[in-house]
């Protein structure tokens, strides 16, 4: 399959510009590049999700006139979707069928559904029951119906768009062994994503995009920092250098820690845990168990039903936004663009919003000192930007992140409260953002992560909790072996995952 200058535009921004990529049977092609690089738009076109403007794509050469998944599905295309295209109320059988009805005489042929779920799931080991119901399945085994579901269609031609997003890292080794197995079969894989371990873990051809254009290609044997480089265009450290944290005074101590979802539903269940001035604590886990729902509740978002959190000697368990801010609270949002700022007012603005009693006199905004203020934060952060009065939704995300953490490290803190810190943001921002919460730390801040990248937590912890089902099944160390971590994030104990581990490996040292 070949995709010849492939571009799309959406208004004024080119997602694609003039991209042109081969897929070959038989190997793995993975799709390089930051969030927002224009990877999905590019593999939505191929899926007929979306039409390109110009370019073509052709199999065989002959040109394919895709538009609608309909089309692509029946010329070989599979796609296993970011967000999972599944109907949680039904079964895996009556997902397998949606789009292929009817069946005999009219009929959903639901029995030839389950004999088909269960002779993939044997051929490729992915072990799905054909009668569960979507919704009581976890999150991995969720992502195998999405498999199923393309080759189910016989697809010749497969799409895994960010597939690990929300996997534990023994999800992930299972993947990357379908997935080999299905290019051993002789498919053709294209493989999208960012993290650039699993890239060298699995690539056959690597392609890198940056801002819609293709910027290089490169081999599996090229090290995580020359594609780091690629992806940015510099070098990038890509490690974070911090000393051993020096421990102050107790300063967030949450003691059964209970939250509850609109619906009623507990999401955060008597949790537990301490974090003292002076280190960075992350919270591991696989995304929706909880950990959002944690920290909008320590910000007063979110009613908490039972337990207390107290900041510095003072009980903050109930109190508003405002109330919490001004207790030493900063506060890093999941969303920065839905919760982070206001993408209309300028940078100026931005960065004093939730502090303009501070920047008044006499009931009125002090513009002169919001001027100098926002002069002082766009250097110490090095905000890319032509001018202060630019509208925040017009920067790079990486410099709309580091306008949001530049409002909340503005101001004394006694706990920093980072959601997600560094989502969609481009690995050169990344590093910066990092070392400025380490920075944070050392002036004696508490410092509660929240993260699913595994590799953010490894690098920036001083001890990590493990999150599910809204409880901490553990708090560990930073050098926890990665695939005891994994264990716990499904909910297996620290002590029981870590027998596990070496059970595991001792056998393997047996044989």
């Amino acid at each position: 399959m070949h995709l010849d200058g492939i571009t799309k535009r959406f208004g004024s921004l080119t997602a694609n510009d003039s991209i042109t990529l081969g897929l070959v049977p038989g190997r793995i092609h993975c799709l390089l590049g930051e969030n927002g690089a224009g990877k999905s738009t590019l593999m939505n076109i191929l899926f007929g999700l979306l039409r390109a403007d110009e370019g073509t794509i052709s199999v065989g050469g002959n040109v394919l006139h895709l538009e609608n998944p309909k089309q692509a599905m029946a010329a070989g295309i599979g796609m296993v979707h970011q967000h999972f295209m599944l109907i949680p109320v039904f079964t895996v059988a009556e997902n397998m069928v949606l789009g292929r009805e009817p069946g005999r005489f009219g009929k959903l042929d639901l029995n030839g559904a389950r004999k088909l779920v269960r002779q993939l799931s044997d051929r490729y080991r992915l072990d799905v029951d054909p009668d569960a119901l979507v919704e009581d399945l976890p999150v991995g085994i969720q992502q195998r119906v999405e498999i199923l579901k393309a080759l189910a269609n016989d697809a010749r031609y497969l799409i895994f768009d960010e597939p690990t997003a929300v996997l534990t890292p023994q999800e992930i080794d299972e993947l990357m062994v379908v997935m080999r197995t299905l290019r051993d079969e002789g498919r053709a894989i294209c493989f999208i994503t960012h993290k650039l371990r699993e890239v060298v873990a699995v690539a056959d051809d690597i392609t890198v995009i940056r801002r819609g254009k293709v910027v290089g290609e490169a081999t599996p044997d090229a090290s995580e920092g020359d594609l780091a480089e690629l992806m940015v265009g510099r070098a990038v450290n890509l490690t974070v250098d911090k000393a051993p944290p020096t421990l102050g005074k107790e300063r967030l101590v949450l003691t059964d820690f209970t939250v509850a979802n609109a619906a009623g539903t507990i999401v955060v269940d008597h949790l537990n845990l301490t974090v003292s001035g002076g280190e960075i604590v992350c919270i591991a886990g696989v995304q929706g168990n909880g950990q959002t729902e944690l920290a909008e509740a320590l910000l007063g978002t979110m009613a908490v039903i039972h337990g207390t959190a107290i900041l510095d000697g003072v009980d903050v368990t109930h109190m508003p936004p405002k109330k919490t801010i001004e207790a030493g609270l900063g506060f890093v949002p999941e969303d920065r663009q839905r919760d982070g700022f206001v993408g209309d007012f300028s940078i100026a603005e931005n960065l004093v919003l939730n502090r303009t009693t501070s920047f008044s006199s006499v009931g009125n905004l002090d513009l002169g000192r919001i001027r100098s203020n926002a002069d002082e934060r766009i250097e110490e952060f090095d905000i890319r930007t032509s001018s202060q009065s630019q509208p925040v939704r017009s920067l790079s995300g990486g410099n709309q992140q580091k306008v949001v953490l530049a409002r909340e490290l503005s101001r004394p803190l006694s706990l920093l409260v980072a959601n997600q810190p560094t989502r969609g943001v481009d690995v050169g921002a990344i590093e910066f953002l990092h070392n400025r919460i380490v920075k944070e730390r050392d002036r004696d801040t508490a410092v509660l992560i929240v993260s699913t990248e595994l590799e953010e937590v490894e690098s920036l912890a001083d001890r990590i909790a493990v999150m599910y089902r809204g409880r901490i099944v553990g708090v560990v160390e930073p050098d926890t072996p990665r695939d005891v971590l994994g264990l716990m994030m499904a909910g297996v104990p620290f002590e029981e995952a870590a027998r596990s581990v070496e059970k595991s490996r001792t056998e393997h040292a047996d044989v």
